[in-house]
């Protein structure tokens, strides 16, 4: 049986490099990751781009954090990784030229080989196309492999296809059509952070939560076998966004409190949600509680109209999201433009804006 790795979007350097999430990082690929190749003998990686979250510049710390956790365990543990150049990765738009990887990455190279190119690769048994992000200067290289139905029948890559779901319950409506990628057997993507699947194609999602878009998404990575094409998710149980609700009517005294265990908010963000609050006091011991495990952050969202409120869209009852409203706007405007090109640049910028 052969088996590669699969993993996409790790976004070193996220949140303004935030030295918390770089923690965060540690905890999954020290416990979770590695381990998980070393149980099941793989050896090669693929990563399906966005390895870094700047396009611009990297922090050192986050450089070096990251040859710590990551790149320096490839070598230590003889794992080969197959890194395809993602949008995160690119300095300008129109070309995968200047890219962080070839720049930064350098000293790995007996174990690290960059895509920035459209190329057919073997792994055991099964050819897959190796996709970078597409933009104008490898466009029709692109296009004229992906049309080829002599080539591979299985394509991995960074993609942007209108239909999927960038972040749960957020449909991208720009992008390529779906349709151009209908001949492989199987399409797998990065670029959207939430995993879905809509006929041969599937989003892989990001292996840890970065906003608090992620928040009750499960995340991790997957392995794909060779042999059999069979892909299997490997759930990450970490989480950096968690949600409380209070209720004290179940309450018959404060002791109750005393036997709440926090330990694992220790380093995340933490939202609680008042349904109940009774006694102030007893409020104030439980947030008392709370803070002593040291959270990044608390948050406490008061629900006096009883909503039962789940999640931030149920916070604003019923609202429109941010790209519906962004989109009927555009579509309301008596202007002579390209109204769907609009609509992508304000896609493009949600994006960004969420990743930052």
């Amino acid at each position: 049986m052969n088996k590669i790795a699969i993993i996409t979007d790790t976004h070193w350097g996220a949140r303004n490099d935030s030295v918390a999430f770089l923690d965060y990082y540690d905890k999954f690929y020290t416990n979770i990751f590695f381990p998980y190749l070393k149980e099941h003998g793989i050896k090669e990686i693929l990563h399906l781009g966005d390895i870094f979250d700047r396009r611009k510049f990297i922090n050192f710390n986050t450089l070096d954090r990251a040859r710590e956790i990551f790149f320096d365990k490839l070598v230590s543990e003889d794992v080969v990784m197959h890194l395809v150049i993602g949008n995160h990765d690119t300095y300008f738009k129109n070309t995968n030229e200047i890219n962080s990887p070839d720049l930064l990455l350098g000293e790995y190279k007996s174990h690290i080989k960059i895509y920035s190119k459209p190329e057919i690769v073997s792994f055991g048994n099964t050819d897959i196309l190796l996709m970078p992000w597409m933009c104008t200067d490898n466009m029709e290289e692109s296009l004229n492999i992906i049309n080829n139905p002599k080539s591979a029948q299985v394509c991995m890559g960074h993609l942007e296809l209108a239909g999927f779901e960038m972040n749960k319950g957020i449909v991208i409506e720009h992008g390529m059509d779906s349709n151009i990628f209908g001949r492989f057997d199987l399409v797998c993507s990065g670029h959207f952070h939430h995993r879905s699947k809509k006929g041969n194609i599937r989003y892989l999602g990001c292996p840890y939560e970065i906003t608090w878009s992620d928040y009750g998404d499960q995340k991790g990575f997957h392995s794909f076998n060779t042999d059999t094409r069979e892909l299997d998710f490997v759930h990450n149980p970490y989480t950096m966004f968690n949600k409380i609700h209070y209720d004290d009517s179940m309450w018959k005294d404060y002791g109750a409190i005393d036997t709440l265990d926090f330990s694992d908010l220790s380093g995340t963000y933490v939202k609680v949600i008042v349904n109940t609050k009774n006694n102030p006091y007893w409020f104030d011991l439980f947030i008392d509680r709370l803070e002593k495990v040291d959270p990044l952050a608390i948050q406490v969202v008061d629900d006096n109209l009883y909503l039962n409120l789940e999640d931030d869209g149920d916070i604003v009852n019923e609202a429109e999201d941010t790209l519906s409203i962004l989109k009927k706007f555009v579509e309301s405007a008596e202007v002579d433009i390209d109204k769907k090109e609009i609509d992508k640049i304000l896609g493009e910028l949600y994006v960004e804006a969420l990743s930052i």
